[in-house]
Parts: C-alpha cells; structure tokens; sequence
C-alpha cells in the first residue's frame, strides 16, 4: 500500500517541505534509505546521513535546518520518533494476518463465552469458568487455566501458560513461551536438611496496556497478589517472583531478575541482566543501567549503575580509577624506590 507525502502529513499532524505527491510503500533506516521508502531523523549524530540518504521521504523535527541541499521531501513533525512509531503501528496492523473463529482441535469448557471477532488457535486450551474479553486473540498451543480473566482486545501469543486464577487486562500482548502463575520459589527448611514446599496459593494481576516479551516468567504470590501495573513493559527472559509490584509505565529489559516482595515504582527504566534483591523498594523515576545489582531501597529520582550500584556519575569514575590503576602501581613503585634511595644515601 502507497502513501503520499500529503496523506502522510495529514495523519501524524506534520508539514511537508518538497513535493507533496512523491510516495511511499516501506520504512528505512536513514542510512539505508531508498526510493519508496520514509525515514526519520531524531538523532543529531545522523544528521550527516540525511544529506546522503536515498529515502524518499524522511520525519524531521519542526525546527531542523537543513545546512546542505536535501534531495529527499521532508515532513516536520513535532517528535519524528515518535511518529515513526505511530506508522510502524498503523502498517503492523495492515500487515499482521486477520485472525478469526475457533481451530479445531482445540478445548474450550463449557460455558465459556467467545465472542464475535475472537480468535481461539488450534490446541488451545480454555479452562472452567474463564472469562474472555471482546475481540481476544488467543494463539495456538496457549493455557488458559481455570477461573483465569483476559480483558478485551488482548493478544495471547503461542505456547503463553496463564495458571488459574490469573488476571490479564485489556490490550495487553503476551509474547510466545510466557509464563503467568507459575508458584514462586518458596521452600522451607526443615531439620533434617530438606525442604519443604510453601504451598503458593494467591495469583497474578496484570493491569492494562501491558506488554510482555517472549519466555518471561511471573510468579503467583504466596499470598495476594503479585500485580503489574498498567503500561509495564518487559523484555524477553524475565523473572518477576512471587509478591512483586511493578509500578505502571515502568520498562525493563531482558535477562533481569526480581526477587520476591521487591516493590519498583512508577516510570522507572531498568536496563537488561539487572539484579534486584528481594523485600525491598525502589522509587518512582529510578534509572538503573544494565548489569547493575540492587541489594537496598532506592528512593525517587535516582540514576544507578554498578554492583552494589552506586549513582551513575560516581561509578563512572570509579571505572576510570580502575582503568588507571595500573600505571598509578607504577608510580607508587618508583616513589618507593627513590625514597628507599634516599635513606640508603642519608
């Protein structure tokens, strides 16, 4: 499907600079722009490119000059990044395959409600008393398990298990291999040096707008529930264990951790393999960065990287402390040396 330049401007509440009738059918990176193809400049540092680039058309800010020709059609827009994920969502679902009806085989309980627009995949199971949303779209191969809840205009990708008792919003996207409910790691020890199992009989609650990577794992809590807040995103391979809370809008990237009773606020941004310690609280607006490990609270606002993690700045230059050290153990050497010298000629 082709677009204009004036279509495109039209729908993202831009203005066109060059030809408003050129068109476009794809997206590109600027750098590998081509003709058909829109790209987007939000970056300073590739500024260079748009002088070079073969797109037809590129999203720039309201307030870019331009201090060479551009061949390319500009269309200014308020935040260029922004717009571009507009677009890439408006031709996702252009793209994405029309998904209707119920497969067969596939196990539904008795009396469990599909509604008109639904989508149940082949060999998937909907357990007793599930209650499904309007326009819910539930993959091959996926578990719904008994009295389990999916809001309208979910998305249940395949191979997704949602254990019993489970609350899943609405417009949330589950992505392959994820796991809801599955019992959080509680063990007691027991005086013969064994372990016995803490039976974990609460649940999860996902809110709306919630998106979750693929083979990402959420505890059932002990007790209550362990909730994800409305607008959460997590990446692929995370753990969140039994009686967590992630505050709404948070966003966290792969291969991190969080152990049990961990509270993290709202609008905090956690980069991939971070570590965070069980029982404690993190504030709203915290930044961590990747591979960090968090043993305490952290209040609002904070920016942390390192393990144990520190604010960002101090580990910067700690990190360049280290990088000296080598030739800081040669200079203490040659200090000790002359003033071994010294006393030898006193």
């Amino acid at each position: 499907m082709q677009f204009t330049a004036a279509q495109i401007a039209s729908m993202t509440g831009g203005t066109v600079d060059g030809d408003p009738l050129v068109t476009v059918s794809t997206i590109a990176k600027i750098e590998e722009g081509h003709p058909g193809a829109i790209s987007f400049l939000a970056n300073p540092k590739y500024t260079h490119h748009i002088y070079t680039t073969k797109s037809s058309i590129v999203l720039v800010k309201k307030d870019f000059v331009a201090e060479q020709p551009v061949s390319a059609t500009l269309i200014r827009v308020e935040n260029p990044y922004e717009t571009v994920a507009q677009l890439l969502e408006m031709a996702s679902k252009m793209m994405e395959p029309k998904h209707s009806g119920i497969e067969q085989p596939s196990f539904i309980s008795e009396g469990v409600e599909v509604s008109e627009g639904s989508y149940i995949g082949a060999f998937a199971y909907i357990g007793r008393n599930v209650k499904l949303g309007n326009n819910v779209k539930i993959f091959p191969q996926a578990y719904i398990g008994d009295n389990a809840q999916i809001g309208d205009n979910t998305i249940i990708y395949p191979g997704v298990k949602i254990y019993h008792n489970c609350k899943v919003g609405a417009n949330c996207i589950l992505h392959a291999g994820v796991v809801i409910g599955a019992d959080g790691f509680g063990f007691a020890p027991t005086e013969d040096g064994h372990y016995h199992k803490i039976p974990q009989i609460g649940n999860v609650v996902i809110e709306d707008n919630v998106e979750i990577g693929a083979n990402t794992t959420i505890d059932r809590a002990t007790m209550g529930s362990t909730i994800i807040r409305k607008g959460v995103k997590l990446d692929n391979l995370i753990q969140i264990a039994h009686n967590c809370e992630v505050g709404s809008d948070t966003v966290m990237a792969a291969q991190g951790g969080v152990a049990g009773s961990a509270k993290i606020g709202s609008h905090c941004m956690i980069g991939g393999q971070v570590g965070v310690a069980g029982h404690i609280a993190i504030g709203n607006n915290v930044q961590i960065g990747a591979q960090s490990g968090i043993p305490r609270s952290i209040p609002d606002n904070q920016t942390l990287m390192g393990y144990p993690a520190v604010d960002a700045r101090q580990f910067m230059r700690q990190a360049v402390n280290v990088k000296n050290l080598d030739t800081l153990y040669r200079r203490v050497n040659q200090l000790e040396k002359l003033l071994a010298e010294k006393s030898e000629n006193k």
